[in-house]
């Protein structure tokens, strides 16, 4: 089985997309904050009448706390708006791609009227790839490492 064929054919339907967290806009910093902890989630979405209208991560969160924000403020002042996304025709290659390149670790999966459908992880497209060719991921040689910088013995 071809791994490159696979990944530029298979939808992201196939790579066990988990379902998402979503909150209203107005809801507070404080309350999805205390969301994520809730759920042991890094990400939550933020939809207004079933459409995604932006995400907040963990790494918001980090960057919040460490400014020492106003907690009690809506999400919607600090989420990022209009986030990147994949539709569920696109292949598991442009998630990988995007990703990869955007420097994400998970992509909302909306439909054509960007209602959420569900949350690419990177570790999803990990399993996918481990259930899907695990010769290709189990047999990979080890690092080559790098020649010491220093001479070594005499």
């Amino acid at each position: 089985m071809d791994i490159q064929l696979n990944l530029s054919t298979e939808t992201v339907a196939l790579a066990h997309a988990s379902e998402p967290l979503c909150v209203d806009p107005d809801r507070s910093i404080r309350e999805v904050l205390e969301l994520l902890k809730q759920h042991r989630v890094g990400s939550i979405m933020v939809c207004q009448d079933e459409r995604l209208v932006g995400i907040f991560t963990e790494r918001d969160a980090l960057r919040l706390m460490a400014s020492g924000a106003l907690l009690d403020r809506p999400i919607s002042s600090v989420m990022t708006p209009e986030p990147m996304v994949l539709h569920p025709i696109d292949t598991v290659d442009t998630a990988i791609t995007r990703m990869s390149a955007g420097g994400y670790r998970r992509l909302p999966i909306v439909d054509d009227q960007g209602r959420i459908e569900g949350l690419l992880r990177v570790s999803n497209i990990m399993r996918y790839l481990v259930e899907h060719f695990p010769k290709t991921v189990y047999n990979q040689p080890p690092m080559a490492q790098s020649p010491p910088q220093d001479r070594e013995g005499a």
